[in-house]
């Protein structure tokens, strides 16, 4: 069984005039609800690979993906046969990842929900660092993110806004809220995106498994992070993260004066909303 930690993520530094923190949905279902973020970052350690399993998966991502740059990130789909055809020594990586995300309880109790979210999708994630940046887009703004690292080394997955800086190494495993700003640092930059960090180093790309869980309202809501009418956000000065944008080096919110109006029925985010 995997350790399982969890990080704190509720206790948000956020930029004045605002309060608080919320993202709304570019979805019809939710155009005119926002739900805060989610409080938590799980952590697990795992061993479910052995060193050449990593390598064998880490020289098949990373022949499917294109990096050059700093902050460059490339995605590229991949199925659990593709896997166990890269890596044979590995035994039902599907159901063990799964079993592992069972423990944050997120979406129920029962082991077929894990099973068949972490059977919906799996990607390979490569990037050369990563500067800060969410991910709300489409029915993004409902899911939570994991990633399994593969390839890894002196780097760590921050969260500027929610104090969360998480030294990873292969085999670690992340489930985080994507509406959050987060990026990959050097843990000698003390939570900064720095190119300079990435350039010219031998350690300079990091590769990852990823999926998304999907939660329905009701799973949300359980997590403390009830999609509610932007009306209640409003009036707790909420900060829409559907369209904040990020310093790539600090995270900073930019432009904070063009976003004190963004929480109202009247800036929906999608043409074709309920009536």
């Amino acid at each position: 069984m995997p350790t399982h930690r969890i990080v704190a993520a509720d206790n948000h530094r956020v930029p004045a005039p605002f309060r608080s923190f919320a993202v709304r949905s570019d979805e019809p279902g939710h155009a005119w609800d926002a739900r805060a973020p989610s409080g938590r970052v799980h952590v697990f350690g795992t061993t479910f690979l052995d060193a050449t399993s990593l390598a064998s998966i880490a020289a098949e991502g990373y022949s499917r993906v294109t990096i050059e740059a700093f902050s460059d990130i490339d995605h590229a789909n991949t199925t659990w046969v593709e896997l166990a055809a890269a890596a044979p020594g590995m035994v039902d990586l599907a159901g063990q990842i799964a079993d592992a995300l069972q423990l944050t309880g997120v979406l129920g109790d029962e082991p077929a929900a894990y099973r068949a979210s972490v059977a919906a999708r799996i990607d390979y994630l490569a990037s050369c660092g990563a500067g800060f940046h969410n991910d709300v887009s489409r029915h993004w703004s409902r899911c939570l993110f994991w990633v399994l690292a593969i390839d890894a080394a002196d780097v760590e997955f921050v969260m500027p806004h929610a104090g969360v800086r998480q030294r990873l190494a292969p085999g670690d495993l992340l489930v985080f809220d994507p509406a959050m700003a987060h990026g990959l640092c050097r843990p000698r930059d003390e939570g900064q995106a720095v190119a300079t960090s990435f350039e010219n180093e031998r350690q300079r790309r990091q590769l990852f498994l990823t999926g998304e869980m999907l939660l329905t309202d009701a799973q949300w809501s359980a997590l403390g992070s009830p999609w509610l009418p932007v009306a209640a956000h409003a009036e707790r000065d909420a900060l829409d993260l559907m369209v904040a944008e990020f310093d790539e080096r600090s995270g900073a919110i930019k432009r904070l004066c063009a976003l004190r109006d963004g929480m109202q029925r009247s800036t929906c985010h999608v043409d074709d909303a309920p009536t």
